[in-house]
């Protein structure tokens, strides 16, 4: 009898460790066919990420050659085109190639502001910057045109240099515009992702004490404890 228990302890001990020993292979399976999933999902990220890169550098090219076409429709009527001699060489870069075609100043403002409503903040940033480069003086380059071009150079996350450009400019020119304070904020916002942490600073410092009660403030506040003035002198 006690025969016969043993044995059914053993046989039961057997099953369980070949359940247990299958239920392991199973799981070692399963993990590495999880993992080799994970792998392809990396090399698809991978993938996705440089054709969103190839679709942004299309999208530029097809811009640029739009707005070729249609200055051309509007140009060339009428008057002897140039010989290939003549015209410049284009930068890959370059939108405007105000050179090349002499927007005109409404044309440019007209454009910037188009791209801006669309968000597209590069193409925009330059239209604006070719105006004002070109056509200082002009009317048309007031607070509110000064404001969008910044806020078109800061949004590109590459022309930050031209958002403080515009932005100083009109803190200089309307201290009595509704955009100035905005102009201030992001301009100090400017200084921060240029890396000058000093005169951002000094910004925050000055909403701190002077405009504790705007909009801008509250955008501002949440840098304040951050920096805990590590940057103040």
């Amino acid at each position: 009898m006690k025969e016969l228990t043993l044995f059914s302890v053993l046989t039961f001990i057997f099953a369980y460790a070949v359940g247990e020993a299958g239920l392991w292979d199973e799981f070692k399976q399963r993990a590495a066919t999880v993992h080799q999933y994970e792998y392809k999902s990396l090399e698809l990220a991978k993938k996705v990420r440089e054709l969103q890169l190839e679709n942004h550098k299309l999208k530029t090219q097809i811009s640029r050659l739009t707005d070729e076409k249609e200055h051309l429709a509007m140009n060339l009527t009428g008057k002897q085109a140039r010989t290939i001699a003549s015209i410049p060489s284009k930068s890959a870069n370059d939108l405007v190639n105000f050179e090349l075609y002499k927007w005109t100043a409404d044309k440019l403002l007209g454009v910037g502001k188009q791209a801006l409503h669309f968000k597209k903040y590069d193409k925009s940033a330059q239209y604006y910057q070719a105006l004002v480069k070109n056509y200082p003086r002009h009317k048309a380059i007031n607070d509110k045109v000064l404001f969008e071009a910044g806020i078109a150079a800061y949004e590109s996350k590459i022309h930050y240099k031209w958002a403080q450009n515009h932005f100083s400019a009109l803190v200089e020119r309307y201290p009595k515009s509704k955009y100035h304070l905005g102009a201030k904020l992001w301009l100090g916002l400017s200084h921060f992702y240029q890396g000058d942490q000093e005169k951002f600073v000094a910004t925050v410092d000055e909403f701190r004490k002077k405009y504790r009660n705007t909009r801008e403030w509250k955008v501002l506040s949440k840098y304040y404890e951050e920096l805990n003035y590590k940057y103040k002198k």
